[in-house]
């Protein structure tokens, strides 16, 4: 059971280095993965009843930048956003 244990902890480990080196050797990724950590916590925050969907009221308290582009960003007019689509304009996509 421990070596199980044991190979496990070790198959994490390497990929977590894994990822460390290809983010190293790509700055652009590696901001973009930054920024959406950011963008990911700030959502978190911001969605009081944490259903995973941002209404413009729980943008206007918690993200007025997402909150003034709103209707934009909610180009299938849903009434809510997804963080998805938040990383999505913020990479420019």
């Amino acid at each position: 059971m421990n070596q199980i244990f044991e190979l496990k902890k070790l198959a994490l480990v390497a990929t977590a280095a894994l990822g460390v080196f290809l983010l190293a050797d790509n700055p652009a990724a590696a901001q973009a993965a930054g920024q959406n950590q950011q963008i990911e916590a700030r959502f978190k925050a911001a969605d009081k009843n944490a259903d995973g969907k941002l209404t413009l009221e729980e943008a206007k308290a918690g993200m007025p930048r997402v909150a003034a582009g709103f209707d934009k960003i909610d180009s299938d007019k849903k009434g809510y956003l997804t963080v998805e689509q938040i990383e999505a304009v913020a990479a420019g996509r």
